[in-house]
């Protein structure tokens, strides 16, 4: 009997030690999978953008290759500044407030924040909302939830209902808890694809670019990759793989 648990005891540990080995052999990229194109689930699996460029990174480092971790979206920034991932994407701006915590690499792809509202809805335009005092919807954390808040919140010009995840807020915004959602225009144009009687704003709300997160402790992995990056993006690499996702317009 005791041999039997001993036995139980051994195969666990090497399983463990299995496991632990597998993802030391990766780049652990701390991301919010529910941001397509950019990071979204096939299956079980995480694809995308981020995934694609940081895949591409790992094996220019000499990794097998990159592991997305995937989190809530506000704990992103702190998973990397404590070395529980390697680096972070997720369509991140190098904000200054994160920029407190983390270090960014240049950028590699550049977003656009847009406004998602009912069809028939009376905000028709980005003006529309600073005469309306609006209820808007926002994934918490996200370029979005800062640049309401600061020019609505703030203002006293409207209120800011902050949600987990995109999804959540469009659902909010489905259900008449609020009266817009602002997010980026990718995974914007997903969403309103995936349900009816929602449309997107012809006029954006921001402009931002994306890039790499690392930690602040870790200024040679900041190096390393975004040499990596540079010449990805020298290649045609990084082009061609957001070609592959958003086409052009």
């Amino acid at each position: 009997m005791k041999m039997k648990k001993l036995f139980a005891l051994v195969l666990s540990i090497m399983m463990l030690c299995s496991a632990t080995a597998a993802l030391a052999d990766h780049l652990l990229v701390a991301t919010e999978a529910t941001f397509p194109p950019y990071e979204y689930y096939d299956g079980e699996v995480i694809v995308g953008i981020d995934w694609e460029i940081a895949d591409a990174i790992a094996k220019k480092l000499g990794y097998e290759g990159a592991q997305m971790v995937d989190m809530p979206f506000d704990n992103i920034i702190a998973s990397v500044s404590e070395g529980k991932a390697h680096i972070a994407m997720a369509g991140l701006t190098a904000s200054a407030e994160r920029m407190n915590n983390v270090y960014f690499s240049f950028p590699y792809a550049t977003g656009v924040q847009v406004i998602i509202v009912k069809e028939g809805s009376s905000i028709t335009c980005v003006d529309d909302l600073f005469t309306c005092n609006p209820t808007i919807g926002v994934q918490m954390a996200t370029t979005g939830d800062i640049y309401a808040g600061l020019d609505f919140e703030d203002e006293g010009l409207g209120k800011v209902s902050r949600f987990a995840s995109g999804v959540d807020a469009v659902e909010a915004l489905k259900n008449n808890k609020v009266d817009c959602v602002i997010i980026d225009n990718e995974p914007a144009k997903a969403y309103v694809a995936n349900n009816e009687g929602l449309v997107i704003l012809d006029t954006v709300y921001a402009e931002e670019d994306y890039a790499i997160a690392v930690a602040k402790d870790n200024v040679e992995l900041l190096g390393k990759v975004t040499a990596a990056l540079q010449d990805l993006i020298a290649d045609g690499t990084v082009q061609s793989i957001i070609d592959k996702y958003i086409s052009a317009e």
